[in-house]
């Protein structure tokens, strides 16, 4: 019998706080085992979250309330699918296939921290920012230059979870396919299409069905990338 879909419409905490996000995502850590596919983004996700909070706290950001409310309601739409799950419902197609295989021993750390990152970058981000204009009443192109300051930690992050987290020379029967799987997504192509997403999306804001229609196909697209870089390596 299919789970019910739970719509997932995250609610901003109280205070706009990078440091509840963050606490959350620890407490995740804490309860989940390391070998645990969803962990490993949670870690992921947590190193990055916890560098955007240190760089609005030195005020890195010309707008720091601009870059916090759009790193937490972006940090709450992976919460809610986490939240999601834990409840017995469905995420969104973006996330399921990081929770369906998060425990295959087939698939290795690298390939479950680029599929979170492609489903909250492909799917996610793009309403994060609709989500932040709402709340701070702008248009997108005022969260511009902090979209592109989070994107480049992101980016930096990204090379060194390559490097940390590719299979040592033990395992290098998996190590070429492994290459060839990570080299087809890339990071900075999928920030520039969440990009183009918002903008699209906040055009779209007062014809909520069509509107609901792009980020259906949008999830959709982001599930199927994300079951391909999840492919079982062995």
């Amino acid at each position: 019998m299919a789970q019910p879909e739970q719509r997932v419409t995250p609610a901003v905490p109280a205070g706009h706080s990078v440091d509840g996000v963050a606490a959350r995502m620890r407490a995740l850590r804490a309860s989940w085992p390391a070998t645990d596919g969803v962990a490993v983004f949670n870690n992921v996700y947590l190193t990055v979250t916890e560098e955007v909070g240190q760089r609005i706290e030195g005020r890195q950001f010309p707008d720091p309330r601009g870059a916090t409310t759009l790193d937490v309601v972006f940090a709450e739409r992976y919460l809610a699918a986490v939240d999601a799950v834990a409840a017995g419902h469905r995420p969104p197609a973006c996330w399921r296939p990081l929770f369906q295989y998060r425990h295959h021993p087939g698939v290795r750390p690298l390939q479950f921290a680029l599929a979170g990152i492609n489903a909250h970058i492909g799917h996610d981000l793009a309403l994060a920012v609709t989500d932040a204009c709402r709340l701070l009443g702008c248009e997108p192109a005022a969260l511009e230059g902090d979209f592109h300051r989070v994107g480049a930690i992101l980016e930096r992050l990204e090379e060194r979870i390559r490097e940390d987290l590719m299979p040592g020379p033990d395992l290098l029967e998996i190590v070429d396919p492994l290459t060839h799987l990570i080299g087809s997504w890339s990071l900075e192509r999928a920030r520039d299409a969440a990009w183009s997403a918002a903008r699209i999306l906040w055009s779209l804001r007062e014809l909520p069905a069509l509107a609901e229609e792009f980020t259906a196909g949008m999830d959709a697209n982001a599930g199927l990338v994300g079951r391909y870089l999840l492919t079982p390596l062995h």
